[in-house]
């Protein structure tokens, strides 16, 4: 599935499902993810990705542009309730159970991150919707890295500001910290997380694919 079907899928169970509280994980192709505020020329290495192939989408909630692949664990949280804040907050303490049943020591901070050592394995953002809260975040298990530093472009001003010389100097791997198979993370994480599953009918799937079209188009991928 193309990452616009499972950013359709959150906004898809907050809006008409009624569950208080679901969870899921999901993979993708190698693409960049940018913030609903951000202007795609001045995060994203245009050229590059249409060159190797790595697809580029805008997301609904804030925060900064990241890279994903199939090395990487997405995780979605949705959750019923008005305070961003506490779903923030419920979200990364679920992060940080399931790291130290890894036996992995790690913190949340105040941006939300959460980081093993001083650097970021896990970052998160959210959108807010009536009465509901989408948290979402990028795991990082391993990483294409060469794609990472090339189809991202912080400007000079932010990495300076950060104090740093590059991408890889502010994220950590966490199969450099733990002797488990990304399947066996994605396992899990289930585990820890999970208690039951919900199956979409065909019908509510393509809903949800007639939802994730808005994602795609120019309109909305460039719109600012």
């Amino acid at each position: 599935m193309k990452l616009s079907f499972y950013l359709a899928m959150e906004e898809y169970v907050a809006r008409y499902m009624s569950e208080d509280e679901c969870f899921f994980m999901w993979q993708v192709e190698p693409s960049v993810i940018f913030g609903r505020n951000q202007v795609v020329e001045n995060e994203v290495n245009v050229d590059y990705c249409r060159q190797h192939g790595i697809q580029m989408y805008r997301r609904k909630s804030g925060g900064g542009c990241v890279y994903a692949d199939h090395d990487n664990v997405m995780l979605s949280y949705v959750s019923k309730g008005d305070s961003v804040g506490l779903a923030f907050n419920r979200f990364i303490q679920m992060v940080l159970l399931v790291l130290r049943r890894m036996g992995v020591e790690a913190v949340g901070t105040q941006h939300n991150d959460v980081l093993i050592g001083d650097r970021k394995v896990c970052g998160t953002a959210c959108l807010h919707l009536d009465g509901c809260n989408i948290v979402h975040s990028t795991l990082l298990y391993d990483t294409n890295m060469e794609h990472m530093l090339n189809a991202i472009t912080p400007g000079p001003e932010k990495l300076a500001k950060k104090g740093i010389q590059s991408v890889r100097q502010r994220i950590t791997l966490l199969k450099d910290h733990v002797s488990l198979s990304i399947e066996d993370v994605k396992s899990l994480i289930r585990q820890t997380l999970c208690d039951g599953e919900l199956v979409l009918t065909t019908a509510q799937v393509d809903e949800i694919e007639q939802m994730a079209q808005e994602y795609l188009t120019n309109d909305f991928i460039n719109k600012l």
